[in-house]
């Protein structure tokens, strides 16, 4: 009789998970089992024993957990979420050109509203399928990413990247701070979305723009997502521009006034570490991506040791090459060991309690997931223990359930995920997504990148060209050099003349070129302009020339094809690994310039001594640039009245570029 009353004041609930390992996460990290979860709505009901559940609720949906782990959603503290269309597209490169040389190339041809519905829907599918639940992206065309992520039924930070230059959705920054506007507004307090800035890094926008993305964040009580220290050369030069290490740049210009996700860090001293803790920036560790793109290793264990906040983030699939969170987990639990030399640094609770309730403060999220409690969203997964990798079990210590899951546990053992009390996979079944279509449309866009990719790479003038700044110099150069036995008296020759002088410099220049199989060639020039007071100017110039000559007149006066330049913005190294040259060759060189006027026509006379290789040789060169063959046959003549008052002797011309000299 008192069995029955009981029963009868049980409380309905939707769902009920039964009979697991429930791994709770609370505060008291308590591990009940076996165990049960009640779920009602978009929440966790109730966590208990077996029997607590039974005899409280009741529902028409029980969930067997036998052998299996009931527990927190996994959470991707940074990703993005489009970039899965691109996975394997360019790897094993390092990060600057792999970004710069050919992930922004691809994102300004195809980065589009399609792109990032499609590229979100095939990641929500990877990352339900293993067991995650919450993610932090940070793309273009946010507003897909967030409409996508709610038709897969995911719980998502949906961060609208703004940079200085022109972007994939906006032409200015301008534009792009005014879509992000609109875009938090038109989210705000949605059940599964929360829209947010995401300025990429202090490197790659403004104090403008971070003043205005921080007063964004702050009024709409939402966090803001950015790439902080993740380069060693990053936080060098940001050092050698501020005299301030990121973090601290970032504190001193009120930017942690906000709720900060900070991705990567990996480059953070003890002090930053403090700021960090200071203003509750949430740490996103993402270890597989920073290990591929050689970018270092995050001091994670000291950041755990102060206290911080720090998840987990897989990083897109362009740079890692997957979306496994069990897989990572477990890399952010050994690194740290292998690089303090200590097996007891991050244990395994800590490791899952970073892939959940470290990486939901990190987002700013643990009032609402991160842990099996009762009140917060029902985001929570059911992990299988029965496969040969899991098997055998031991219970020896009362904790070995967290070894289990970060050191053998993978994400096929995932059978069921709930989302906001939704199932979202049953049985290893994805409910919310069509995989198969998807699967077809990313294979049908890898097709469309693939055909761009490869006629990229193709050809060096399309490389120069995505890599931006590219000019096209006049059509036409006409030129003549000539082999002199004395530099300084080519010299008086020209100053005693009645050449008019308009301009002269003084240069050190130090050429590398890139010789390619179809005789194109790309030189890197670091030109230091050596000015009246001693002081040096260096610039630094991109110049692409084309196979061969397209004339040779009298005196070895050569026509040369068309020219394109661009500034060298980025190291020599970067250029040698982004262009691949087939062979290379250094020539230095200090050059007197003089321009000068000759029958009304202005020529370019460079006196030269060569420095590399060490030939003792010294040239007089003598340019002048043309737009057509008849214009060039006369400055052709002209050059060789030159040659005769500076003193070049005939026998002495030599008509190959320096690079074909030596």
């Amino acid at each position: 009789m008192m069995q029955e009353e009981s029963r009868s004041e049980q409380t309905p609930v939707d769902v009920i998970l039964r009979g697991g390992i429930v791994l709770t996460m609370d505060p008291k990290r308590r591990i009940i089992s076996p165990g049960s979860v009640a779920i009602r709505d978009t929440h966790i009901e109730a966590v208990g024993t077996d029997a607590e559940i039974e005899q409280l609720y009741t529902s028409d949906t029980i969930v067997d957990c036998a052998d299996h782990v009931i527990m927190p959603g996994l959470v991707n503290t940074h990703t993005h979420m489009p970039m899965s269309l691109l996975r394997g597209l360019a790897d094993d490169l390092r990060l600057d050109v792999w970004l710069y040389g050919y992930i922004l190339p691809v994102e300004r041809q195809f980065a589009n509203p399609e792109f990032s519905f499609l590229g979100t829907q095939l990641s929500c599918a990877e990352m339900l399928r293993g067991g995650t639940t919450t993610f932090c992206d940070m793309y273009y065309h946010e507003e897909e990413v967030a409409w996508a992520a709610v038709q897969a039924g995911m719980r998502g930070v949906c961060g609208e990247t703004i940079i200085k230059f022109p972007t994939p959705d906006a032409a200015s920054f301008e534009e792009s701070l005014q879509y992000c506007a609109d875009f938090v507004e038109h989210w705000q307090d949605h059940e599964l979305i929360v829209a947010a800035p995401a300025p990429h890094s202090a490197y790659m926008t403004t104090l403008e723009i971070l003043q205005r993305t921080t007063a964004l964040a702050r009024d709409h009580e939402v966090p803001q997502i950015i790439h902080v220290s993740e380069t060693a050369d990053e936080v060098e030069n940001w050092i050698d521009l501020t005299a301030m290490r990121p973090m601290r740049w970032l504190e001193a210009q009120g930017v942690l006034e906000s709720n900060v996700v900070a991705a990567h860090c990996v480059h953070i001293n003890s002090e930053e570490m403090a700021i960090a803790k200071k203003h509750r920036v949430g740490i996103a560790h993402n270890p597989t991506s920073n290990l591929k793109l050689a970018s270092g290793i995050a001091p994670i264990a000291e950041m755990l040791e102060l206290g911080l906040n720090v998840g987990i983030g897989t990083d897109g699939c362009a740079s890692n090459n997957d979306l496994d969170m069990l897989e990572e987990t477990r890399l952010a639990a050994l690194l740290p060991k292998g690089v303090t030399q200590s097996p007891v640094v991050v244990p395994a609770v800590e490791a899952v309690a970073m892939a959940t309730l470290y990486g939901a403060r990190a987002l700013h999220l643990d009032h609402l997931i991160g842990s099996l409690e009762s009140g917060k969203r029902a985001d929570l997964i059911v992990l299988g223990l029965t496969g040969t990798h899991s098997v055998p079990r031991f219970e020896t210590t009362g904790i070995n359930i967290y070894s289990q899951i970060v050191y053998a546990a993978k994400g096929c053992d995932v059978r069921d995920v709930f989302v906001n009390g939704r199932a979202v996979v049953r049985d290893h079944t994805l409910l919310t997504i069509d995989e198969a279509k998807v699967i077809a449309q990313a294979r049908e866009a890898a097709k469309r990148i693939n055909r761009f990719f490869v006629e990229h790479e193709k050809s060096v003038l399309d490389k120069l060209v995505a890599i931006g700044g590219l000019q096209q110099h006049e059509t036409f150069e006409v030129q003549a050099k000539a082999l002199v036995q004395d530099l300084d008296a080519i010299k008086a020759n020209l100053l005693q003349s009645d050449l008019p002088i308009t301009r002269h410099t003084s240069r050190d220049q130090y050429d590398t070129y890139f010789v390619f199989g179809d005789e194109t060639r790309l030189r890197y020039r670091e030109d230091h302009v050596i000015q009246s007071d001693g002081t040096v100017i260096p610039i630094y110039n991109l110049t692409l020339t084309g196979p061969a000559r397209e004339a040779e007149y009298q005196d070895s006066v050569v026509l040369s094809r068309s020219r394109y330049t661009a500034p060298a913005d980025r190291s020599l190294r970067f250029y040698r690994e982004y262009f691949s040259p087939t062979a290379e060759q250094e020539i230095s060189k200090h050059r007197d310039r003089y321009h000068i006027r000759y029958k009304g026509v202005d020529f370019a006379v460079n006196l030269d001594h060569i420095i590399k290789p060490q030939t003792d040789q010294d040239f007089c060169e003598i340019k002048s640039r043309t737009w057509s063959r008849q214009d060039a046959l006369r400055k052709a003549a002209l050059i060789s009245e030159l040659l005769v008052i500076l003193g070049a002797q005939p026998e002495d011309m030599v008509g190959p570029e320096y690079v074909s000299l030596f």
